[in-house]
């Protein structure tokens, strides 16, 4: 798929919500379902879930600096949705102010947005007014106050630390460092985490783990001892894992719909994309061969019918619009998780990863009848 068609359904995507978002309509326009048993007001928590989301895979292609020229006009327009979006959502008086605070949910969302923030440190949080900075600030320091599932959460916990960090010099050390031990003590082998003390298959380790314990260690590696070593370690193990990744991918972009959250759609290969983004893709995969990959599965779960609904929202679903796939804890807003696949739209244009040839990833290599080296599972040190 080539760069500009990535760029057009990013597009698709991101526009409605920041539109909104930048109007103070959003509340007003976005489907949110009732409320489930045991679980927050999806009003309370849609606004940053939606900003959040949104954003994490749109900054990279914002902060650029090299955009080719066709490019610009429509980058351009969704960098100034973007920051209009986040003044206006970070202004206590909008109705669609965001939430920080109340129940758990805002600590996972505010954790995404201090990704994109981490990764657009110019286009968006320098870009702010004073105040809107302000009040981003104040809004991760009052995540603190939100305990952490004892599982992959304990990475947003992290993840808001190293942003308060990178901006701020402000530390909780111990969120940072919790996570850090935590996911040690859950590594399970081959590149893979559990979620938590038990194992289960799903994407999380892609969706959370891996991108934002790397992110964690790489924003923290000079304020905490001993990180640079464990980054070292957590990168070789996040090697392995985008080659799993990449051999998950099918023939026509399909990939095995296990575990919850499948109506994040195309955010199940963050992992991939994030390595592809950071140049930190193992020698054994090919970057244009990635690409084709994640281009594959982005077509697969965003051009099926009924995929977006008459207003342009997303609907849920994996393939189309498939409700039962929702746990109680997934909304409308929670499925534009799937931006993160758009990460490489950071890297250059005349990088290998967009200027290479098409080259057919290993899936459509070994059912092409093409005899490769066996896959063999990392050792543990």
């Amino acid at each position: 798929m080539p760069r500009a068609d990535w760029i057009r359904h990013l597009i698709t995507v991101a526009t409605p919500p920041l539109a909104a978002l930048a109007e103070g309509r959003l509340l007003a326009g976005v489907p949110l379902p009732a409320t489930s048993p045991g679980f927050p007001p999806r009003r309370e928590v849609a606004a940053l879930e939606i900003l959040a989301r949104t954003l994490l895979g749109v900054a990279p292609w914002l902060e650029l600096h090299q955009v080719p020229a066709e490019e610009e006009p429509a980058r351009a327009r969704l960098h100034r949705l973007a920051l209009a979006a986040l003044e206006h959502s970070l202004d206590p008086a909008s109705p669609d102010t965001l939430n920080f605070s109340q129940g758990r949910q805002p600590l996972v969302d505010a954790a995404f947005l201090a990704q994109a923030c981490l990764n657009a440190p110019h286009a968006l949080y320098d870009a702010l007014s004073s105040d809107a900075r302000e009040r981003l600030v104040a809004g991760w320091l009052a995540c603190r106050g939100i305990e952490p599932y004892d599982n992959n959460w304990h990475l947003f916990a992290s993840l808001v630390e190293a942003a308060l960090y990178r901006f701020t010099g402000d530390l909780q050390a111990t969120r940072a460092e919790t996570a850090v031990r935590k996911h040690a003590a859950w590594y399970v082998g081959d590149g893979t985490y559990g979620d938590g003390p038990e194992f289960r298959w799903d994407y999380y380790n892609s969706f959370v783990i891996h991108p934002l314990l790397l992110d964690t260690l790489a924003h923290l590696q000079d304020a905490l001892p001993g990180l640079p070593l464990l980054y070292t370690e957590a990168l070789r193990r996040a090697r392995r894992f985008a080659v799993v990744q990449e051999r998950m991918i099918a023939t026509d972009g399909t990939f095995p719909p296990l575990g919850r959250s499948l109506p994040y759609r195309c955010g199940a290969f963050h992992h991939l994309a994030y390595m592809a983004y950071r140049n930190q893709l193992p020698s054994a995969l090919a970057p244009a061969a990635v690409r084709c990959a994640l281009g594959a599965v982005i077509r697969r779960t965003l051009d099926a019918h009924g995929t977006f609904d008459e207003h342009g929202w997303l609907r849920i679903g994996l393939s189309g619009h498939q409700p039962s796939l929702a746990e109680p804890y997934i909304s409308v807003p929670s499925c534009y998780l799937c931006t993160a696949a758009f990460l490489p739209l950071g890297l250059p244009a005349d990088t290998p990863f967009w200027s290479a040839p098409d080259a057919p990833w290993t899936s459509v290599r070994l059912w092409q009848g093409e005899d490769l080296p066996a896959d063999r599972a990392l050792a543990r040190r």
